[in-house]
């Protein structure tokens, strides 16, 4: 059980990674005509944070799949797999029909679902837990902005 929880969680990691590929499009003209917040991190941040969060996110599913009882892990998991879809959700409202509205709130959604899984974290592994810390902010952070797109644009 404990391997197949930690695939799993990776698996939930290579869908988000695709997923956001698959819809993220910051090329187009679209996207650069937007009205952006003024506080908005450089383009180069997002090149960074989303590769260690990305190795993050599997490293703690696969942790806490090993150190973790049944039950903690499959609440870790059900958490982890809501968040992504509602990070996906954003992805898509936000970047395919230019929903911004509810861009903003799938990804407020996320943040949410996110608060579980790092105190999950925290009981099982204070490394892992601190390692998350930087995901969980910075996906308040890309709320706070998707919403800030919302009422620019």
């Amino acid at each position: 059980m404990k391997t197949i929880a930690g695939i799993t969680g990776i698996g939930l990691v290579f869908v988000y990674a695709i997923g956001s590929g698959l819809w993220v499009n910051t090329g187009d003209g679209w996207y650069r005509n937007l009205n952006p917040p003024p506080w908005q991190p450089p383009d180069f941040i997002f090149g960074i944070i989303w590769p260690y969060n990305f190795i993050v996110l599997g490293i703690a599913a696969f942790v806490i799949s090993q150190r973790a009882s049944t039950t903690i892990t499959l609440t870790y998991l059900t958490f982890f797999a809501l968040s992504v879809a509602c990070a996906l959700t954003w992805a898509y409202q936000f970047y395919r029909p230019h929903n911004l509205s509810a861009a903003a709130i799938a990804l407020a959604a996320t943040v949410v679902l996110t608060i579980p899984m790092v105190v999950i974290a925290f009981r099982t592994s204070t490394p892992v837990a601190l390692s998350l810390l930087p995901y969980q902010a910075w996906v308040a952070t890309a709320a706070v902005l998707s919403y800030s797109y919302s009422r620019l644009n």
